[in-house]
């Protein structure tokens, strides 16, 4: 559950200020995705857990809505649902999590639910919840030949070991610099040091980058696909949205430029209105803002 607070600044240490509003959206970035790959199209199933509380009920009430598989979602007593706390400012947001009952993704759990994917499914996965669990789910779903994407947030030091069993990583700018042991990359090298990176790894790296679009390699060239000129209302979830559609347009059997070019469109539309799920377009409504851009540009 993202509770949202929407306030004009962050407090100092020590500090107490009156926020403007507070709301309450249904959250989590794996269920985030999971919304995302559904609403395009893609067949999805979500593998997750909640507490049973209030929180939890309205999660499964909320969730039951979209067009998903949640048969594998775990119920789990004596333990809260887990919850991010987000302060949202005019043009972005920072976010604490609090696990709850995704800390008790475990191996077995993985075991009981990763056995039903087959060659042709994809993976899509996230660091919210245990590693141990994400690695043996990278690991099983390799063996199965199964296409593994992983989005590497919040970041966590053990990406580097997981790298053998992911076909596509897609950090942002910040979780990029530590992945190459960075505190940050500056915007004139972000590029060559894509290329270099991508000439010393297997796996496929997609960074997304906010406004600045989203940068990879194709065909030996980097690439970098702009980011609309959208009003900003709420960021939050907007690099789930682009993991979930790229992994749905990926499933359907989009070219790789092409999902990428779907998922950062996708991604644009989703921050027009408030909450992570809220604004998650439908892919007619990708398709439709897609021609819309391009007519603007045939008459600019």
């Amino acid at each position: 559950m993202d509770i949202v607070i929407t306030t004009t600044r962050m407090p100092r240490i020590g500090e107490t200020i009156i926020g403007e509003q507070i709301d309450y959206f249904v959250g989590g970035k794996g269920a985030n995705q999971a919304v995302a790959a559904s609403r395009y199209g893609a067949s999805t199933k979500f593998l997750g857990k909640i507490g049973e509380d209030t929180f939890g009920e309205k999660v499964l009430q909320h969730l039951s809505r979209e067009a998903l598989d949640l048969s594998a979602v775990s119920r789990e007593k004596n333990i809260f649902t887990g919850i991010a706390s987000i302060f949202k400012l005019a043009e972005d947001n920072c976010i604490t999590v609090v696990p709850g009952a995704n800390g008790l993704i475990d191996e077995v759990y993985v075991q009981q639910t990763i056995s039903e994917l087959s060659q042709g499914d994809i993976l899509l996965t996230q660091l919210e919840i245990p590693v141990e669990a994400i690695k043996q789910a990278l690991i099983l779903a390799k063996k199965k030949g199964v296409l593994t994407i992983l989005n590497p947030a919040p970041y966590n030091e053990i990406v580097p070991e997981l790298l053998p069993y992911i076909d596509i990583l897609t950090p942002n700018e910040t979780e990029f610099a530590a992945l190459i042991g960075k505190e940050a990359i500056l915007e004139d090298e972000i590029e060559q040091v894509i290329a270099d990176w991508q000439k010393n790894y297997a796996t496929r790296i997609v960074v997304t980058r906010g406004s600045k679009g989203v940068t990879f390699v194709e065909k030996s060239q980097v690439v970098t696909i702009p980011s609309n000129k959208v009003s900003v209302v709420d960021t939050t979830g907007a690099g789930d949205t682009f993991n979930g559609i790229l992994a749905a347009a990926l499933g359907e059997g989009a070219d790789f430029y092409e999902a990428v070019s779907m998922a950062n469109n996708g991604a644009s539309l989703s921050v027009q209105k408030l909450g992570a799920q809220t604004g998650m377009p439908l892919k007619s409504e990708i398709e439709e803002f897609m021609k819309q851009q391009a007519d603007a540009d045939s008459l600019a």
